[in-house]
């Protein structure tokens, strides 16, 4: 999940949670679409427990399309209590998104040859400080919780700002609404993520939110 060189924030696409296995065939075809039509750095796929078998699976059917994009494929699977970072690996998936996570040393050990590990749902900025000195790649702010509520954009906003202008580790500031990505963008963010909700009904809504995030930079 590079950052962009430029002073420009590239989009990550946030998959729905509990994703099953019945459902990765719409949505690959969803993001096929949504992938070739802005500049996608990452996707975050949010698969429903299962056992390592059924998780792996769903991971190999996803991975290949996006990387063919040129984007990173993270997991994510909240409530899972076997090892994501395996799954992770056997599927061939550039890394692991983990919310509130407690083991995160122990996971940046085992995530290497440059696979990526992001954490979000960290709700103090004593929490996400702690977690950029463990060695993460990113830190997401924002994106909805399972049970559908998301949290306040302005929140998400100001913590997104804060965390830019202080420390190097990129963040993915995640927009639960439209109008919430300039706004986002505009905060120094490295990313601008985009939750469900807003791209894979509509695939052409990465198109306009990556001129929402240039034209928030103009």
């Amino acid at each position: 999940m590079p950052v962009s060189m430029s002073n420009s924030a590239r989009l990550a696409l946030l998959g729905p949670h509990g994703l099953e296995a019945e459902g990765i065939a719409a949505f690959v075809t969803a993001l096929k679409v949504a992938c070739e039509a802005g500049d996608v750095a990452a996707v975050i796929l949010r698969l429903a427990a299962t056992d390592e078998r059924g998780l792996t699976a769903r991971v190999k059917s996803v991975a290949p399309l996006v990387q063919e994009r040129g984007a990173a494929l993270v997991v994510a699977c909240p409530g899972f209590a076997g090892d994501l970072a395996a799954v992770a690996i056997r599927g061939g998936a550039d890394g692991i998104h983990v919310d509130k996570p407690r083991d995160l040393k122990d996971l940046r050990g085992r995530l290497r040859e440059g696979r990526i590990l992001g954490a979000g749902g960290l709700e103090t900025k004593h929490g996400a400080m702690e977690a950029g000195e463990a060695g993460i790649d990113y830190l997401m702010f924002g994106g909805l919780y399972p049970d559908g509520v998301a949290p306040e954009a302005e929140t998400v906003r100001a913590r997104a700002a804060w965390w830019a202008e202080i420390f190097e580790t990129p963040c993915i500031a995640v927009a639960a609404a439209a109008d919430e990505i300039a706004p986002l963008a505009a905060t120094g963010a490295e990313f601008v993520g985009l939750e469900s909700g807003l791209w894979l009904p509509d695939p052409g809504a990465v198109e306009r939110a990556q001129r929402a995030v240039r034209e928030s930079e103009a």
